[in-house]
């Protein structure tokens, strides 16, 4: 039997328009019913699972039970690959990319319905608070509506003329194949769907499977792509654990492989698809670095701070968990950081209140506590924080550790070097910009980072030496058609974008007098 997830009404049989109003019923959603689900989409349709076993989902802010998805099998691989293998070997890759830009529009459009249970349903699974989680349905739509913007692009004819004459060619971009998308727990949707809409505008079809511990809120965006009438078999969902992760990177119906998760499972994938000659995207881990320069101005840097460097609970893989701050006005960046953090209101991440709520998952509750313990341990001074926290009103079994701020923080040190994912920030001391920018790139990761200053062309010039994919300027955000990605231990290949479509095109040159 089929169950659709349910979501947490704002009063008896009404459910929210949007987060924006007073505070709702934080824990309404414990009384709904035990979600259950027995179905994978392949071909098209909600289809019972070849398999028995079972995946528990869990809330993290209670620790509690609340549904369960089935921990697919080999059979339901191979149905969802030869039903992908199917659509394109069909019609969907011969469409012109402009008819498949029209079905990402209509998806878009139908994500936008499924707002207020996109959002609910993803904070139940991961504890991600409806303040960052309600924005997840607009964003996905957005990412939808850019790449169908980007069918001229595919339409447009490329015919290249030999350097020294005598001939031609013209340059084919064909779809790369079925592909295998696989998601994290942090931003359950929005990373998949930066996989999905290029994908499919290229016209590839695609297998996905989203993190064990966040399996349903992806759900609601297939019944959108349903909705939107996108062809049997373009799309396909099976969930399950890691060993299905690791078999449909292996699957020998995959074209290519897009991945966003932990640097160990990408390193696996990597060699992996280095075996198997298949195209990869790897999104990987992150320790970035927040310069301060001299100038900044610590008000405007503080407003900014939490979305920048302890965004979604520090559960962000581009946040600058590291802020380099001059030794002239190191303790007045302390103070301010600590203030701004201590400042931001931790609890049930369904109240619109609450800035910081739970690590995801148990297991990601325990590693924090150990780094925060290592950083004691090795001579950091929590500033504040430091500790497991302890909630009330329902919230006693639930996975939360106070949002941590470490001073007196050196480079040695654990915290300073390894990703964390967590509520967990370290303000070093750099004595000149040269050591500030060298301390940002003595890390084995590269992915996002962050300059504060006033005087924009200085901090123009030291994000320009930052050996990082990404750098913001006084502020932190993606953009939809800018490239994003990693460099080192923090992947391969870009998202977003025209090179993030790109990634999923094949070339051929036909060359003609």
């Amino acid at each position: 039997m089929t169950t659709t997830p349910q979501t947490a009404p704002a009063t008896p049989g009404q459910a929210p328009s949007s987060f924006s109003g007073p505070a709702i019923d934080a824990r309404a959603a414990l009384s709904l019913p035990y979600t259950h689900v027995d179905d994978v989409f392949i071909d098209g349709a909600w289809t019972t699972a070849a398999g028995t076993g079972r995946n528990d989902v869990t809330d993290p802010a209670t620790g509690q039970v609340w549904g369960s998805v089935p921990d697919g099998t080999a059979e339901d691989l191979d149905a969802a690959v030869a039903a992908a293998r199917r659509a394109f070997d069909g019609d969907w890759a011969r469409l012109a990319p402009s008819e498949r830009a029209g079905y990402l529009l209509r998806i878009a459009d139908e994500v936008e319905k499924r707002a207020t249970e996109l959002s609910l349903t993803n904070t139940r699974e991961n504890g991600s608070p409806v303040s960052e989680s309600s924005g997840a349905a607009a964003n996905a739509a957005g990412i939808f509506r850019y790449f169908a913007s980007l069918a001229d692009y595919l339409e447009r004819e490329d015919v290249r003329p030999f350097p020294r004459g005598g001939g031609e060619s013209v340059v084919r971009r064909d779809p790369v194949g079925v592909c295998a998308l696989i998601a994290p727990w942090n931003f359950p949707i929005n990373l998949m769907v930066i996989k999905l809409a290029p994908a499919l505008l290229a016209g590839c079809t695609v297998v996905m499977k989203p993190a064990s511990p966040t399996p349903l809120s992806f759900r609601i965006i297939v019944d959108a792509v349903a909705a939107a009438g996108v062809p049997a078999g373009v799309v396909n969902l099976v969930t399950g654990s890691g060993r299905l992760g690791d078999a449909l990177v292996r699957h020998p119906g995959v074209d290519k492989v897009a991945f966003t998760g932990s640097t160990p499972v990408g390193r696996k994938i990597a060699a992996a698809c280095g075996e198997l000659l298949r195209p990869v995207t790897l999104e990987l881990g992150g320790k970035s670095s927040a310069v301060v320069l001299p100038d900044a101005d610590l008000d405007a840097m503080s407003q900014v701070l939490v979305r920048s460097c302890m965004r979604n609970t520090g559960q962000t893989c581009y946040i600058s968990t590291r802020i380099l701050a001059p030794a002239g006005r190191y303790d007045e960046v302390v103070d301010m950081v600590t203030a701004t953090i201590a400042a931001g209101r931790q609890g049930d991440p369904l109240d619109p209140a609450t800035v910081f709520g739970p690590a995801a998952t148990a297991s990601q509750y325990r590693t924090v506590l150990e780094y925060v313990e290592s950083g004691l341990a090795e001579g950091a001074r929590a500033t504040t924080g430091g500790r497991a926290a302890r909630l009330g009103g329902g919230l006693e079994h639930g996975y939360f550790v106070e949002p941590t701020v470490f001073a007196d923080v050196t480079p040695d040190m654990r915290i300073s070097r390894e990703e964390i994912f967590g509520p967990v920030i370290s303000v070093l001391k750099y004595s000149g910009v040269d050591d500030a920018v060298a301390l940002a790139n003595n890390t084995e990761f590269g992915l996002g980072g962050l300059v504060f200053g006033k005087d924009e062309d200085a901090a123009l010039a030291v994000a320009d030496r930052m050996d990082t994919g990404s750098v913001g300027i006084n502020f932190f955000a993606s953009n939809h058609s800018a490239p994003f990605g990693g460099r080192h231990d923090s992947g391969l290949g870009t998202e977003y974008g025209i090179e993030g479509l790109n990634a999923y095109l094949s070339y051929k040159s036909i060359h003609r007098r």
